[in-house]
């Protein structure tokens, strides 16, 4: 596919997937007339190192780990340095912790929707009819 499409297809410019092929996460092969020409595994390959971009690793971090990321999968790492290894456990214990708080937010977000849902305005419980629920009854004083 042509640069066009693969931009269309991933949401991602054109000049950023220029850029991301001059940092070498994707490569292009060239057509007789010069036009760049992309592999269909691109789209994915695109969508998640945007994905890792979001999550805020810089590109020379998805670069290295990019082959973790094919199927089937050859993991080699001749230049893994010390701090190569703890810039990623950093970054994968922030992602851990960002997907605590989605799946909490998610879960909030679902039980609202649940009440709304199953409200009725016209069910026992309301104060008036109005769907205002009853006020809660008034708490006993602790002295």
């Amino acid at each position: 596919m042509r640069i066009g499409e693969l931009s269309e297809r991933t949401g991602a410019s054109r000049r950023l997937l220029r850029y991301y092929e001059e940092q070498g996460l994707i490569a292009a092969d060239r057509c007789a007339n010069g036009y760049r020409a992309y592999d269909e595994r691109f789209v994915d390959r695109v969508l998640q190192i945007r994905g890792l971009l979001d999550a805020g690793l810089p590109t020379r971090i998805i670069k290295q780990i990019l082959p973790c990321l094919d199927k089937p999968r050859t993991i080699y790492f001749p230049d893994a340095t010390a701090e190569m290894v703890a810039v990623l456990e950093h970054e994968r214990d922030r992602m851990t912790e960002r997907i605590r708080c989605l799946t909490r937010n998610r879960d909030a977000i679902g039980e609202y929707l649940t009440a709304v849902l199953e409200y009725d305005p016209a069910a026992p419980g309301t104060a008036d009819g109005s769907g205002s629920p009853e006020p809660p009854a008034p708490a006993a004083a602790s002295h």
